[in-house]
């Protein structure tokens, strides 16, 4: 997810510690298909680990992990990958349509909100599974560029979104980014807990009204 500490020196250089406004400004956004995606994969996973500050002697088996999940997410139909480059890789995102099935929503502890139940239905909902950026003063925002822009060139009703109750800095990230939670996922076995967020689009936030999704939510088009 997002880190917003002040850059230091990478394995890959300094990328520049300037807290101007304008410091993303150069920043290109560039898509991705599936193919582009798993040539830049190990890329990619160097940056998850810079950016996630895994604990001491984890570092490897967090790398690991997450490639596990990128390349199961290549796989899937409708995958698409947007990255941040500058000088270097700066920032990316990816994830796929949720099937109409409502197979993410497997092990939902409580009921699906009506409304989610319906855009899934409707194939109008887009997984956010990843937004990964650099550290830096700026992270947060070009963290809500890239996943606005992913979803946006996706023509989504609503993105969805899985991260460990335990993750409280990408929590808190996605919640900054107008998230909001509508329950917690299990998925056996041996799975951390997971809370499931979801993130309506065309409008401005709102408040939420019980465990549906805020007034306000754009309807798709059926």
């Amino acid at each position: 997810m997002t880190d917003t500490s002040p850059l230091g020196r990478t394995q890959r250089g300094r990328r520049g510690t300037s807290s101007d406004p304008d410091d993303l400004t150069a920043i290109r956004l560039r898509r991705l298909n599936r193919w582009q995606a798993e040539g830049l994969r190990e890329d990619v996973a160097d940056l998850y680990v810079e950016s996630s500050h895994p604990a001491a002697g984890t570092a490897h088996s967090s790398r690991e992990a997450f490639l596990h999940r990128l390349t199961g997410d290549v796989r899937r139909p409708g995958f698409a990958m947007l990255v941040a480059e500058r000088a270097t890789l700066f920032g990316c995102v990816f994830g796929f349509p949720l099937r109409r099935d409502g197979s993410w929503w497997r092990g939902l502890l409580g009921p699906l909100p009506r409304d989610v139940e319906q855009l899934t239905a409707s194939g109008h909902v887009f997984a956010v599974t990843d937004v990964v950026v650099a550290p830096h003063e700026q992270g947060l925002v070009l963290g809500r560029r890239l996943q606005e822009r992913l979803l946006d060139d996706h023509r989504a009703s609503l993105g969805a979104t899985l991260v460990p109750r335990s993750d409280i800095r990408s929590l808190a990230a996605f919640r900054s980014w107008g998230w909001h939670e509508v329950g917690d996922v299990h998925r056996p076995p041996g799975t951390a807990l997971l809370r499931a967020l979801v993130l309506p689009l065309g409008r401005a936030p709102a408040a939420t009204s019980g465990r549906g999704l805020p007034a306000g939510t754009r309807r798709p088009e059926l």
